[in-house]
């Protein structure tokens, strides 16, 4: 099996209509891990102090043949056809250990997709 990695950057406030939503789609999990960052516009201040962006990087790993089924997943939930909303990318997956308990998982969902 073929594993990639998705990594979707969102606001908060969209981080659990995401998962929901990729969860209805057939995801197994998520990691979410809380972020800052900076757009092309400039930071707003507040008495001289930089106010930075909150955001939350919400991680999937999925089998490689419903990639693209999950990124339309997540760019309908996130709303990302709106400015400022996230954007989400794929990362190849070299090696892993510790799915063996979510293999059957896997397996199934491969098997449904094709039949």
């Amino acid at each position: 099996m073929q594993f990639k990695l998705i990594m979707a950057f969102v606001k908060p406030r969209i981080s659990d209509k995401v998962v929901d939503a990729m969860k209805e789609a057939g995801a197994t999990g998520a990691t979410i891990i809380p972020a800052r960052g900076t757009g092309i516009h400039e930071a707003k201040s507040f008495f001289g102090l930089s106010l930075e962006d909150q955001t939350e990087i919400i991680i999937f790993l999925v089998e490689e043949h419903v990639v693209e089924k999950f990124m339309k997943v997540i760019a309908k939930a996130g709303k990302f056809d709106k400015p400022g909303t996230g954007i989400a990318f794929v990362l190849p997956v070299e090696h892993i250990a510790g799915l063996e308990s979510q293999m059957k998982k896997f397996k199934d969902q491969a098997r449904d997709e094709y039949f």
